[in-house]
Parts: structure tokens; sequence; C-alpha cells
């Protein structure tokens, strides 16, 4: 391979690195270097005579039209055009490019190193025919050491949805279409009587049939073949797993183990009927294989509960998982949440979170990290969320995920259009692929370990609490629903915004606030900060349970 940057074009770095994968390939390869007139490079044809010659312009499409048409016309005259030539510049010069009939291909950066590849090698990508992996565990271990991206999607039309999962698909820019389903859907889709039609289409795509399903899921079966999976019920959790499983091919499912209840509205479950379901549906997933994430944690800070209590309601969620017989979890992450939280706050509570549920991890319980910039977090100006949105990815970066979950930049003003979506994944796997090449480790920061430990020791005060509720003979407080029923209905696990909520679950007696990054208890009448074993005191003291 012969290479030049053609005229008055000075960049290179682009052919060095063509040039790398040239030799990785068995090419022999000649660098001229920068600048080369286009007579200098026909006399080093003359030369050297390369199989391939690979010219580069990174400079005005204006004047690369008269650079590259000189030496068309030079090469031509002097009997050489019988090889192969390729161009790479910027994607106005390479259509520029693309109209001289001298170049068998053009490169504009776009494609990613392995279209070099197998341009080199004589195996034309779009020729190929990829065994993209169909399983969570095999598409992770196939993408290492980079996180798979996954996105959700569902605009209000099914029709637009369609076509906008084969566009997400074709791109090649995710690993996993979430699709978002309605409301109605999510609650109603064995009920159809009691959906209100005027509320179609309200937080995502109507679905109401499994063949609608099945042709979503077909949709998808193009470009690299993308894993899918849904919004989960919030009422017949199994039965819609069922259906799930049997038109979509479900990547794995998500189980809240207290939410989807009388606590957050969005179904009439009282919060014990809610616990026994979540344990039922995560022991049909682990029957069959199916890994599971527990939608749990976020929830509680998205509510603004405290972080101790987001911590500790992480564990509880993997634990009662391991205990279902769940074989793949999969631990979400929702950094930014509430939006007040400082960077650094935010690393610590998630470490905290991680050391905690890997606790949990052996032979038959293996953890998947998945991390995602918060729902509340990104700013209604769409140029400042694109910014946050890869600040946080590079935040995100520091847990090496094993899943990256992009929020579009978008979601503040509007759901997200297929084109925002791939917008943002290109967005977060060019952060990706930085932070890999060499980041710092922001974990070693001393202000993360220390907040991470007092989480750790704070998360422990209000486990052995929760345990100590328990009656007599229960194997494990800390998966028995009856407990757990009986730590949020006394305010031993809490949120602010449970506050004139009508379930008799539901205290809200808890006051936080955000203080130098994180978020804490504090005393209601003084507002002084509360360390966890004084809130537990409290609560317990005042539910006559001191003893």
């Amino acid at each position: 391979m012969l290479a030049a940057a053609i005229g008055d074009c000075v960049h290179v770095a682009g052919l060095h690195a063509v040039l790398r994968i040239a030799r990785a390939a068995g090419y022999r390869t000649v660098m001229l270097g920068p600048a080369v007139a286009p007579e200098r490079v026909v006399d080093a044809i003359r030369e050297h005579d390369p199989d391939v010659v690979a010219l580069s312009y990174r400079l005005s499409p204006q004047a690369a039209a008269n650079v590259l048409r000189a030496f068309e016309r030079r090469v031509r005259e002097a009997g050489l055009a019988r090889r192969r030539f390729v161009f790479g510049g910027t994607p106005p010069v390479c259509r520029l490019a693309e109209r001289i009939r001298l170049f068998e291909r053009t490169f504009d950066g776009s494609e990613g190193p392995e279209a070099v590849e197998a341009y080199l090698r004589g195996v034309p990508l779009e020729d190929r025919t990829p065994s993209w992996p169909q399983s969570l565990p095999e598409r992770v271990a196939a993408r290492h050491p980079e996180p798979i991206i996954r996105h959700h999607y569902g605009q209000p039309s099914y029709e637009e949805t369609l076509a906008g999962v084969r566009v997400l698909a074709e791109s090649e820019s995710l690993d996993v279409i979430s699709l978002g389903v309605d409301q109605n859907t999510q609650e109603h889709f064995f009920h159809p009587d009691q959906a209100d039609p005027q509320q179609d289409g309200a937080g995502g795509v109507p679905v109401r049939t499994p063949e609608q399903f099945r042709a979503l899921y077909e949709a998808s079966r193009t470009g690299n073949y993308p894993l899918m999976r849904s919004y989960s019920g919030t009422r017949d959790l199994i039965r819609m797993a069922e259906v799930l499983h049997e038109t979509i091919h479900l990547a794995w499912g998500a189980i809240p183990l207290t939410w989807y209840s009388v606590l957050d509205g969005r179904s009439d479950r009282s919060l014990h009927e809610t616990l026994v379901e979540a344990q039922e549906a995560m022991r049909w997933h682990a029957a069959r294989g199916i890994p599971v994430e527990m939608n749990e944690s976020h929830h509680w800070s998205l509510r603004d509960a405290h972080d101790t209590v987001a911590v500790v309601m992480a564990y509880l969620a993997a634990r009662n998982a391991r205990a279902a017989g769940v074989r793949h979890y999969v631990a979400q992450y929702m950094f930014n949440t509430p939006p007040e939280t400082s960077f650094a706050m935010d690393l610590a509570k998630m470490l905290a979170k991680v050391e905690l549920i890997e606790s949990l991890q052996g032979p038959g319980f293996q953890v998947f990290r998945e991390t995602r910039v918060g729902l509340r977090s990104h700013p209604h100006d769409l140029n400042e969320a694109k910014g946050h949105l890869a600040a946080s990815a590079f935040l995100q970066m520091a847990l090496r995920p094993h899943i990256l979950h992009v929020v579009a930049f978008s979601e503040a003003d509007h759901a997200a259009t297929a084109p925002e979506i791939v917008e943002s994944c290109r967005i977060a796997r060019g952060v990706v692929r930085d932070a890999l090449g060499g980041s710092p480790d922001l974990t070693a920061d001393p202000r993360v370990r220390a907040r991470k430990e007092e989480l750790l020791s704070e998360a422990q005060v209000l486990l052995d609490a929760i345990a100590s509720l328990a009656p007599a003979g229960v194997a494990d407080p800390l998966t028995d629903p009856g407990t757990l029923t009986r730590a949020v209905s006394i305010g031993l696990v809490d949120a602010p915004h449970f506050l004139g909520n009508p379930a008799p679950e539901a205290r809200g007696e808890v006051v936080t606030q955000p203080v130098d990054g994180k978020v804490v208890p504090v005393d209601p009448e003084t507002g002084q900060v509360l360390s966890e074993r004084e809130r537990v005191e409290k609560v317990l003291r005042r539910a006559a349970l001191v003893r």
C-alpha cells in the first residue's frame, strides 16, 4: 500500500491509522507523508508498483476537486490506473471523490476500523453475514471491553414505532432496544375493557396484541440484530412476561421489588401482594433462564429518599433475585438521581451498591453492571443535554459497566425519535472509546472512598434494623415479604414523596435534603443532619419497637 496526504493537506493521522490496519492485514506499506504534490504521487506509483494507493485530503471540497481531478488526469495519462485507489477525507470531500471514477472506495471516518480491514482483506463489510449474539451473556462477551448499548424507544404512534425500530437496527448504533410501551399496555394489556382510550400512547407505544409485539421484533431483524426487551407489566407480571418471551424473545425481564403498587399508584396492589408477586415473577424468569433486572433502587432516589435507602434497596433487590434462583442478574445504577447529587458523591453511592450487590456473586449468580443517566437530570436545552449525556457517560465508565443504558438528550423535552436515539448512542459510544483509551481512576478519589465506606456502614445499620422486625422462625428476614412490608410501613424505608399518599404502607415522614452533593436525612424540626443510627432509632421508638 502506498499512502499520501495529497495537495496542500498536512493531516496524516487517519492515514497512519489505515497503515496500521494494512500491516496487520499483511500489506507492506510506504508512506509519502503530508502535502504531497500529485506528480510526486504518480512518480511513487511507478517506483513502488503498489497494489493499493490510499490518498487523503481534509481541506475544503472546492480545493479538493481541483487536486483530485488533476491527480486522476496524471494517473490515466501515465497508464497507471489499473490498480486499487481508495480515498479518505471529510464526508463532503468523500462525496466529491465518489464522483471521480478512479476511486474504488471512500472512507469518511464513520465506518470504523473493521470496515477498513474488511475492505483490505477483500471481504466487503456489507457482504459479510456475522452471527450476532442473541443472548445477554453472549452479547456482553462479544462486545468486551466495551459495554453493550441499550436505549428505550416508543412513540405514541404504533406505525411510527414499527418504522423506527428498523431504523435503529439498521443504524447498528445500539445492541438492545427496550420497547417503551404505554401505560395502558403495561396495566391493561389483559383487561382492555378497563383501559382509557383517551390515554392511548401516554408514555410510549400502544401495543394491544401479541401479533403487534411480534411485528416489532421482526422489524429489528436487520442491521446488527439487536436484542429486544420491553417495559414490564404493572400487573399480571407473569402473564405479560409469557407474552414478551414468546413474541420478542425477551432479552431480560425488569421486575420491581416494591413498586408498581400502591406506593407509586401504577397499580392498586398492596405492598405485600407486590412483593409476593415480584418473587413469583423472578422465579418464573429464573426457571426459563431469562436474566432479571430489578427496577428498584433508583425509584427511591427519584422520590428523594436519602442515599442509604438507595444503597440498601439495591442490595435487597439483588438478594431477593438470588433467592429466587436468578442466574444472570442485571444491576441497574441510575446516576444523577436526584439531580442535585454531585459526581463524586454519586460515584461513591454506586460503588457502595456495587460492593454489596457483588458480595452475593457466586457460581450460580452472575451480576451485569448496567449504568444510565438520570431521568430527571437532562437539561431542557438540547445542546446542554448533549454535554450532560457525554459527561455522565464518562462518569459511568468508572464502574466499567457491561451495559450502558443511554437516555437520549431530547428526553427532558420530548420522547426521543429514532434519529435522536442514533445520535445519542453514537455520542455515548465515542465517550466509551475515549474512556477505555486511558482515563484516570475516579474511584481512587479520597472523597469518593470515604463516602463509600460511610454508606456501607450506614447501610448495615438499616439492614440490621430491617432484619430485627422479622418474627421468630423466618429463615431470611431480608427476603421475607412480611418483614419488608413492615420495614416500609413503619418508615424504616421511607421517601419524602410519600407525603400525602393515602396508601397505609406509605409514611412520607422522612425529610431529606442535598448536602455537599449527597442526599441525607435531616431532623424536621432543627434541620440538623441525622446519622442513620439516629434516624433508625427515632423510627423504631415511634413504632414502639425499641427493646
